[in-house]
């Protein structure tokens, strides 16, 4: 495994990153493909094993149930100041998202303080490495939000803060504000970016790599989109309505990327999923792309995109069919 730092930070992760939506009481969740945690804690074990240090969860995920999983794995198989634990912070919790009250949701300084409390609790732990506001909260002054999230910090219940899903123009709004009033600043940006959504290029990965900000993008494999023939279907290609909101509009387009995925596996006599991976962590400022793995043997498929690597020819190929997509993600 190889480790880099996060972001401006003197903090070391894996350069893959174990991401945990898909653990968790599947009753309690809108996804039907997540695993029990009998299953969950098989893929932590190995994740260890392999290396990986770095876990990405949510309070939302599975109704708190996939952070319960999480902290009761790690606190059997590792050592806690050796692994650096993310969750994050917005979506009220529950099944249905649109039952909840006023105060259940968003960034406000109250449900802020009440989430983190409650993650902490789930997650067994007296702090998080990593505490991530889910998305930009149009509804609460950022004043309010980065002033709650720099308390959080200073009382020892969180090391850094980090961001995810939002318009470059937000996130520097965000990043000003904390340096003109001496709060802490986001360390991290977690967005959507794979070979077939880029959208991020054209301003966030800029800003981020100006500002030395870590970059952890999620769906690394669109969903699976990436590692099968187009004809093909899974139970989570079938039932996951995000996945199918963010790229049944560019169905044509995207097909011609992923053939050209199949195209260079072939080549290197690599998974398809190793190809896309090892095209995310050539780009600038990737940090750690967050691996969304159920199965052991998506873990091992992830590390071993760390031995491949793309000419710039490759790349160029990779990337020349890709037109302009609707913005998803951000919200």
């Amino acid at each position: 495994m190889e480790y880099v730092k996060l972001g401006n930070t003197g903090m070391d992760v894996s350069r893959l990153c174990l991401g945990c939506m898909g653990f968790g009481e599947k009753e309690r969740w809108v996804h039907p493909w997540v695993i029990d945690e009998e299953s969950s804690r098989s893929v932590i074990k190995k994740a260890l094993d392999l290396g990986i240090n770095f876990f990405d969860t949510a309070n939302v995920y599975s109704d708190g149930t996939s952070e319960e999983f999480v902290g009761r794995a790690l606190k059997d198989y590792a050592n806690r100041d050796e692994i650096v634990l993310a969750t994050k912070v917005y979506f009220p919790l529950g099944k249905d998202l649109n039952s909840k009250g006023p105060n259940s949701r968003g960034l406000s300084r109250k449900h802020i303080m009440s989430e983190m409390d409650k993650s902490l609790k789930r997650l067994g732990t007296d702090y998080i490495d990593l505490y991530i506001i889910h998305r930009w909260d149009y509804n609460t002054p950022i004043e309010e939000t980065m002033e709650a999230l720099h308390d959080v910090v200073k009382a020892g219940k969180a090391r850094y803060i980090g961001a995810s899903a939002m318009y470059a123009w937000q996130f520097l709004k965000a990043l000003n504000v904390a340096e003109k009033h001496g709060w802490t600043r986001f360390v991290s940006m977690q967005n959507h970016l794979n070979l077939i959504y880029r959208e991020e290029e054209r301003e966030m990965l800029p800003l981020c790599k100006e500002e030395r900000i870590g970059v952890t993008p999620y769906s690394p494999l669109a969903s699976g989109r990436l590692t099968r023939d187009w004809s093909e279907s899974t139970l989570r290609s079938e039932t996951d309505k995000t996945q199918k909101s963010k790229y049944d509009a560019t169905v044509a387009t995207d097909r011609l990327i992923a053939e050209r995925v199949a195209e260079l596996a072939e080549k290197h006599g690599v998974l398809r999923s190793q190809i896309a991976i090892a095209w995310l962590l050539q780009k600038e400022p990737v940090t750690a792309p967050i691996i969304g793995a159920t199965k052991i043997s998506h873990l091992d498929d992830a590390v071993g995109a760390l031995s491949v690597t793309l000419t710039p020819e490759e790349i160029a190929f990779l990337e020349e069919p890709y037109v302009p997509h609707p913005v998803v993600g951000a919200l």
